[in-house]
């Protein structure tokens, strides 16, 4: 019997008055039809017959116990089923799978407090996967953003990706670092495979991947894995992933992975500049306290992880060049100062950066190689800049002719 169904089918009764059935079945979660017996039990003044009718007992009685215990092991419904009916229950597997449903359903929704770190405490980290964006011309660009967020600050790193392998993952840590200029004292993550050894890990206890748990000490940092069913403990960075749906409007707008990278680092800029509605101010200007509290590291002691064989990691200059056997090769300027890989593919030089290939050279004997397209970056974004196109243009001829002759 549902006395709070009774007490509010009751007040229309005494008030004479219908009910809306759909408003009181929401108010009072169950279905419409349950109001409606319930009103018209009470107008035949039969709900005293309902208040005093007996509750069947449930086929489940006397193992709650027993089902609660497994599942916080990580059994799963089918498995506690299998166990349950050697221990003599005789009801349905349905309703096993309802039972574990209810007790997750509750520890998700247990009251959550958020407890606001203080500057250098910690960070979350999280993905936001398999986002789909299509370019102007039509073409359905796969990828993923890689998120960070500092606990006091919530300043944010924001990195895209187009896979979620461990070697991925540390390097967008090494470049989180950077951005936010050092390492919290714990950093947050969920169950993830890249971080978690499953095989070895129960529901109450998580062991980490033994090459994740080498990065995490080398950097200085202690590794934290939520608890399955509460998503509350990673909120910031759970916030920040549903923040990413504003990047949609970019559909049919960008021209290529490397324009979508382009903007993903703007966004994360706006971010980082607007007030936050959880602590009521910029992020940059929190972040001007907490970068104090972060802890150094050595940049690349950790971008080692982040290389495969046959991978060289260099910086680039800010002549927008960077070094291979001696030869020195032109990039884009907007990945002056920032750490690329480079990767030799027969006769031809592949230089990449954040997972996008932002140039290609064959290889050659020249001291100085430059692309057209860099060559003119560079000339527009110094002296140059204030030259018409058709003067740029010539003026990049024969500089590149000089360049060959040398």
């Amino acid at each position: 019997m549902r006395k709070d169904i009774y007490e509010g089918v009751l007040l229309h009764i005494m008030s004479e008055t219908k009910p809306n059935y759909s408003l009181l079945a929401k108010q009072f979660n169950c279905d419409y039809r349950t109001v409606k017996r319930y009103y018209e039990a009470g107008l035949n003044k039969e709900l005293p017959l309902l208040l005093n009718r007996k509750q069947r007992a449930s086929v489940i009685t006397g193992f709650e116990g027993i089902i609660a215990d497994k599942l916080s092991l990580g059994c799963t419904a089918a498995s506690i089923y299998s166990y349950l009916i050697k221990k003599g229950y005789t009801g349905s597997y349905p309703t096993v799978r309802r039972h574990c449903s209810k007790i997750r359903a509750e520890k998700i929704s247990k009251a959550t407090i958020r407890i606001e770190t203080t500057p250098g405490l910690s960070a979350q980290v999280d993905w936001k996967e398999n986002l789909q964006i299509i370019s102007s011309e039509g073409k359905i660009i796969h990828c993923n953003i890689f998120l960070y967020i500092l606990g006091y600050s919530r300043l944010k790193y924001l990195e895209v990706t187009f896979d979620r392998t461990q070697t991925t993952l540390f390097r967008c840590l090494t470049h989180a670092f950077e951005h936010t200029g050092g390492v919290p004292q714990e950093i947050w993550f969920d169950n993830m495979k890249t971080v978690v050894d499953r095989s070895k890990s129960q529901f109450s206890q998580v062991v980490f991947n033994e090459r994740f748990r080498q990065f995490s000490k080398d950097a200085g940092f202690y590794p934290i894995a939520c608890r399955p069913f509460r998503p509350q403990t990673k909120g910031k960075v759970e916030a920040l992933a549903r923040t990413m749906d504003r990047l949609k409007v970019y559909n049919y707008e960008i021209k290529d992975k490397l324009d979508f990278c382009q903007i993903v680092s703007g966004f994360m800029h706006e971010l980082n500049n607007e007030i936050s509605q959880a602590i009521h101010e910029k992020p940059i200007a929190r972040w001007a306290n907490e970068k104090r509290k972060l802890n150094s590291f050595d940049t690349q002691r950790l971008l080692a992880y982040s290389i495969e064989k046959n991978e060289i990691l260099r910086k680039v200059s800010k002549e927008s060049m960077i070094q291979f056997e001696g030869k020195k090769y032109s990039v884009p300027v907007h990945s002056i100062g920032k750490n690329v890989l480079l990767k030799r593919k027969n006769d031809r030089l592949e230089v990449w950066l954040s997972g996008v290939q932002i140039r290609a050279h064959p290889l050659s004997n020249k001291p100085l190689n430059y692309h057209r397209n860099d060559y003119r970056e560079i000339l527009q974004s110094d002296v140059f800049k204030n030259l018409e196109d058709e003067e740029l243009e010539r003026f990049v001829d024969e500089n590149l002719e000089a360049y060959d002759d040398l």
